[in-house]
């Protein structure tokens, strides 16, 4: 007879904890381990990163997940291993090989390798993979991949930042190259890896794909899962950034107490602010993060609030003093 579970005791917890994904566990499974040992009520990610994938994978938890979108449309950079001279069914090394090809030194000169970092720098097209999530009338394109169904798809366009092209051994001393990209939302790394071998002429597949930085979070910042396994719970929170860490390129506005009270009900504040798209909206005391806005002819207008009992709970469970009268502020 199975020993009854243990039943979690849920709690609000805020703020967004920075995890290294490990190989092989997807982004909803770290998302529910990592929710778990927080014993957090609420909690979202910002993007899957595929399984074969490693890196930065920002979770938000409590009032952080009303800015989670915000990390969907930052930049990433990755840095990734393209095996050369193979061509995969899924364009990494998941999928059954579908042809080969020699690899001759003449294609792999620095001057075609700085070519094709040129040629793959700026503004591309990308056709979307067929192992991927997108879907067609409901259903994700790796469903009819794995049903040996190909659908047509159009060609998108993502933008390359950053490029680097550089010769590397992938540990089967088989020609590879390693690539670092910064890149836009959208952008499939495998596609790109195939593209780039298919310029070169012999093709090739992805033998790793790690995420280093979204948006500005990079990855020495992250803590793996092991790691916080080990940690007892005050150490587990003391990982946790605070919502506002995913607002870092929005222009703070601090308000006072009764700009900030009229704020927080979705009232509009006049002040001498510039235009901005995006805002990050302050209390002034206690300090607090009350929520996002923009600002047009001097106008500041709500676009998400946190809720007074966030933002009460939050105050709370910061380390040191918390202002007295915090719901009369708020």
């Amino acid at each position: 007879m199975n020993a009854p579970r243990t039943r979690v005791q849920r709690r609000p917890v805020h703020g967004v904890l920075l995890l290294d994904k490990p190989l092989g566990l997807s982004s909803n499974d770290a998302l529910q381990k990592v929710k778990w040992l927080l014993r957090a009520e609420k909690a979202g990610h910002t993007g899957t990163l595929d399984p074969l994938a490693t890196g930065v994978l920002p979770l938000c938890f409590g009032a952080a997940t009303k800015f989670s979108q915000l990390q969907l449309d930052a930049p990433k950079t990755y840095e990734a291993v393209a095996r050369l001279g193979v061509v995969t069914s899924t364009g990494d090394a998941e999928g059954e090989v579908v042809r080969e090809c020699a690899v001759d030194g003449s294609m792999l000169t620095p001057e075609r390798l700085a070519d094709v970092q040129r040629r793959f720098t700026g503004p591309i097209s990308q056709v979307p993979p067929m192992h991927s999530a997108l879907k067609k009338d409901g259903k994700a394109l790796y469903e009819y991949a794995r049903a040996g169904i190909e659908i047509e798809r159009p060609a998108r366009n993502v933008q390359i930042y950053a490029l680097n092209v550089a010769l590397a051994l992938d540990g089967q001393a088989q020609p590879a190259l390693k690539l670092i990209v910064t890149c836009s939302k959208g952008t499939y790394i495998r596609t790109l890896g195939e593209d780039i071998g298919a310029a070169l002429g012999c093709g090739a597949h992805l033998t790793s794909l790690r995420r280093i930085d979204t948006g500005g979070l990079g990855i020495a910042r992250c803590v793996t899962l092991p790691a916080l396994e080990a940690m007892d719970e005050a150490q587990r929170l003391a990982c946790l950034l605070p919502a506002e860490s995913l607002l870092a390129d929005h222009l703070p506005v601090t308000l006072g107490s009764e700009d900030a009270a009229r704020f927080l009900s979705g009232v509009r504040r006049r002040g001498q602010w510039p235009d901005a798209r995006a805002v990050a909206v302050f209390g002034q005391a206690p300090r607090a993060l009350l929520g996002v806005a923009h600002t047009v002819a001097g106008e500041l207008i709500p676009d998400r609030l946190l809720s007074p009992i966030e933002i009460q709970q939050i105050l709370q469970s910061t380390p040191g003093p918390v202002a007295a009268g915090i719901m009369e502020t708020l």
